[in-house]
């Protein structure tokens, strides 16, 4: 792999440790992966953030990152494992808060961006078509690859903050063109909604695994497709789609290509293996985090109505569209807490709940292994329908 004049120099340590360390692992990296060089990047979006999920190991890392260590371009950062002003009302212990909060304040010494949001495309970190970009939450990397157009890999959280510090990345998979290319075509039965494309992103994940799936029968909705990436990152590690007429860019031909029908069985189908449990005592929405319109969408079916169940009951979202909407916010605190920077999956939910139910395929996937939970399965409208 080549390296420019400045990168040997930041490999030989002349430009402080941590572009050191993270010019070591980008060169390990690239070599694993036969990578000609390192390409410049415009933004980085970083995972590893829950105290949950990295531990006193990852904040080993993190501390001797920040002793000298800054971002080189614009970087956010994943969700954490709480809500930093209403941790207390999550039943979260004053043992994790603090270690949290730690977390946060090393990623803020290192000049990144800490709103906290598998969302960032959804405030200020929206790169444009063929920017290369190091992102590492699955679902976000999903969507700047196959709906804003935008290069990334898959990312880790130290290869993402090692690209973040350097301003670079490996030259290897998706960041090259002949990489990009379909693999199956995926067609989808008319009649399902949007409410169930993440039952589709599932499906898609679990049949075909990781691949580039080309999606006929789908329209351009945002929020649909937030789902689905989300969805089949989580069943498929899929790391893009394309979809007819959205995706930037477009096959020449689909001539060859295999094809997978989902059909309003699969949806059923996939419902039944994502529903382990029947009574939950968490009702979490929000993965990935809700966009402006869906707590407007959320707001206008709740408000007039009363709860009537005793459910526990999250709404999770981005603290910058939370600021949006404090109307809608108002109307759904009547009903459970919106919590910021935070979501389920990544929260110490075990020990505090049992049965958790979600809209999101990516939740129900990842919560009986991360959270030790019993899932229930539904669209937004049944599991409001629980608690009415």
């Amino acid at each position: 792999m080549q390296l420019t004049p400045e990168e040997q120099e930041m490999l030989a340590g002349r430009h402080g440790n941590a572009k050191r360390k993270a010019m070591e692992l980008l060169v390990a990296l690239g070599t694993i992966y036969g990578a000609d060089r390192l390409i410049p990047i415009t933004s980085a979006h970083l995972s590893g953030v829950s105290y949950k999920t990295i531990g006193e190991g990852g904040i080993d890392f993190l501390e001797e990152m920040a002793r000298d260590g800054k971002v080189a371009v614009p970087t956010t950062l994943n969700p954490m494992g709480m809500d930093s002003q209403r941790w207390r009302e999550m039943g979260i212990g004053e043992r994790f808060a603090e270690r949290q909060l730690h977390i946060i304040s090393l990623y803020e010494r290192m000049g990144v961006d800490v709103s906290c949001t598998c969302t960032p495309y959804l405030l200020t970190n929206r790169p444009k078509v063929g920017e290369h970009i190091a992102w590492a939450e699955s679902s976000a990397l999903s969507f700047a690859n196959s709906v804003l157009g935008a290069r990334t890999n898959r990312e880790g959280g130290p290869g993402a903050l090692a690209a973040a510090i350097t301003g670079r990345t490996p030259n290897y998979g998706l960041h090259l063109d002949r990489n990009r290319r379909p693999t199956h075509v995926v067609e989808v039965e008319e009649g399902i909604t949007r409410e169930e494309w993440s039952l589709v992103g599932h499906t898609v994940g679990r049949k075909l695994g990781a691949c580039i799936p080309f999606f006929r029968g789908l329209g351009n909705d945002a929020n649909g497709l937030k789902s689905l990436a989300a969805a089949m990152a989580a069943s498929g590690s899929v790391a893009m789609f394309m979809v007819d007429k959205v995706t930037p860019e477009q096959p020449d031909s689909l001539e060859g290509l295999p094809v997978l029908k989902v059909t309003r069985k699969d949806v059923e189908e996939t419902v039944s293996r994502l529903r382990t449990g029947d009574r939950p005592d968490l009702i979490a929405i929000g993965c990935p985090h809700l966009s402006e319109r869906e707590i407007k969408e959320l707001a206008g079916y709740l408000d007039g109505k009363e709860k009537r169940s005793g459910v526990e009951v999250w709404f999770c979202t981005s603290k910058g569209v939370w600021l949006r909407c404090p109307k809608e916010r108002a109307v759904l605190e009547r009903f459970g807490k919106v919590l910021c920077d935070t979501c389920m999956v990544v929260a110490p939910i075990e020990g505090l709940h049992q049965v958790t139910a979600s809209d999101s395929a990516k939740a129900c996937a990842y919560l009986p292994g991360l959270c030790s939970q019993k899932v229930f399965c539904g669209t937004q409208r049944e599991l409001l329908e629980m608690i009415l």
